[in-house]
């Protein structure tokens, strides 16, 4: 691998993590408050608002049902209205997290409800709030899960900003696109796929660490 073709990898993988990290955090900001809500409104003994619950769960799977590239397109105006521009790294980071919220929500839902009922029920016995309930049951029972959860987007997300590439955001997917697919550069689309795996692999590995140091 030639010097220039090692600094474009290596400019353009510090621009997928950047994308990954950032809409990662977006998504735990923006899912895991509404993977708590669905859940305890859905309980009778919480806030017994099963419409609620319902409701957010469909625009959540409605979300999920639109194909992340056809959701970059429908984005575009929101994207420039919040980033200023439709192109660049800053900029997918909109539809990356607009993406990842409900598909984070979903997971971390999941992870909630596995929460032994009769914990709950301990603590609501002995006088416990309902935000007590939350902070000192739910999410500390679930974290492992909740974790193992980010690290499946986190995956995702490596694989959702290539594609992202396809429209300029920049990233290890437009140095494939640009400099490997239009040029015919093998080396540049072997590099790319390289670094891909590794990255996946490295996030895979340490969410898995953290998650089992947490059970």
């Amino acid at each position: 691998m030639s010097h220039l073709i090692a600094e474009l990898v290596f400019r353009a993988t510090l621009e997928t993590l950047e994308m990954v990290f950032a809409s990662g955090a977006i998504a735990v900001l923006g899912g895991l408050p509404l993977a708590i809500l669905m859940l305890v409104t859905s309980r009778r003994d919480l806030f017994d608002m099963v419409w609620l619950s319902r409701l957010l769960g469909t625009v959540i799977d409605a979300l999920r049902a639109v194909p992340f590239i056809i959701l970059l397109v429908l984005l575009i105006p929101v994207t420039r209205l919040i980033a200023g521009t439709a192109l660049g790294t800053a900029a997918a980071i909109v539809p990356l997290s607009i993406a990842a919220i409900p598909y984070y929500a979903r997971i971390a839902e999941v992870s909630l409800k596995e929460v032994d009922a009769g914990l709950v029920d301990a603590v609501r016995a002995m006088g416990g709030t309902r935000w007590m309930v939350i902070r000192y049951a739910l999410i500390p029972e679930a974290l492992p899960g909740l974790i193992a959860g980010l690290t499946v987007t986190l995956v995702t997300l490596v694989g959702a900003s290539a594609m992202a590439g396809a429209i300029g955001a920049g990233g290890l997917g437009d140095l494939a696109i640009r400099y490997g697919y239009q040029r015919f550069n093998t080396t540049v689309m072997l590099s790319v796929v390289a670094v891909l795996v590794v990255v996946v692999m490295s996030i895979q590995a340490a969410g898995n660490m953290v998650a089992r140091r947490l059970r």
